[in-house]
């Protein structure tokens, strides 16, 4: 794992707001870490004192149960914000977080992100608007499970990590990322997840030629009753 300190460039969230420039303009100490794919970021039970924002690479988020069993509960990609529960006085984290690809992540000290909060109103009104769409992506996350089959469990998640709607590209890619996880984030079996998959590239909805790619028309998988 390699930490270096922020330089200059441009850390953007969507166009024309810029997470960096509120940083620099307020003087927060900052530091970038970059990890390597598999790397832990941060584990279940230690201090909360930081807030983390994803600048490139992807994140995988989970929980450990007392019986040792992990599900995984997000996955983030750039743009991201988390490990924000240290704001809320969490003394501890409540999940891990592991770089799925390289990644190279922004941590922010809690009492300093703080205070830029109180002070600038954009980059407080962005962080609420974040945090409220991320809530809303939980109870969609919720009903998902309770009330559809683990074919559309998946076919949503593929699409989720495949950014879908964030760009107007009709096939996009998606992080590296094994069956295994997908299974733990389905709610589901390995063996499932690998059936539906050979489904889903039997009928063009996604395709392996140069690593993992998702097509718009996978949607209507997610909308067929």
């Amino acid at each position: 794992m390699q930490v270096r300190r922020a330089a200059a460039g441009r850390l953007k969230l969507t166009p024309p707001f810029n997470a960096q420039s509120f940083l620099e303009s307020a003087g927060v100490a900052k530091t970038f870490v970059e990890y390597g794919r598999g790397e832990t970021v941060f584990t279940q039970g230690e201090p909360c004192d930081h807030v983390l924002y994803v600048q490139s690479g992807g994140v995988k988020l989970s929980v450990l149960s007392k019986a040792g069993r992990e599900a995984v509960v997000a996955m983030l990609g750039p743009g991201d914000f988390f490990g924000e529960g240290c704001l809320a006085g969490q003394p501890v984290r409540m999940g891990s977080a592991a770089a799925i690809t390289p990644s190279v992540i922004l941590r922010i000290n809690k009492s300093k992100m703080v205070r830029l909060l109180h002070r600038q109103h954009a980059m407080s009104d962005r962080f609420i608007a974040h945090m409220l769409a991320r809530n809303i992506r939980i109870e969609e996350d919720l009903i998902d499970q309770l009330f559809n089959s683990s074919e559309k469990r998946l076919a949503r998640t593929l699409l989720l990590l495949a950014r879908y709607g964030k760009h107007d590209k009709p096939i996009r890619a998606v992080p590296p990322i094994s069956q295994g996880t997908l299974a733990e984030m389905v709610g589901t079996t390995r063996s499932r997840v690998n059936f539906f998959m050979k489904k889903f590239q039997r009928l063009g909805f996604i395709d392996y030629a140069h690593g993992l790619k998702v097509n718009n028309s996978l949607l209507t998988v997610v909308l067929h009753d």
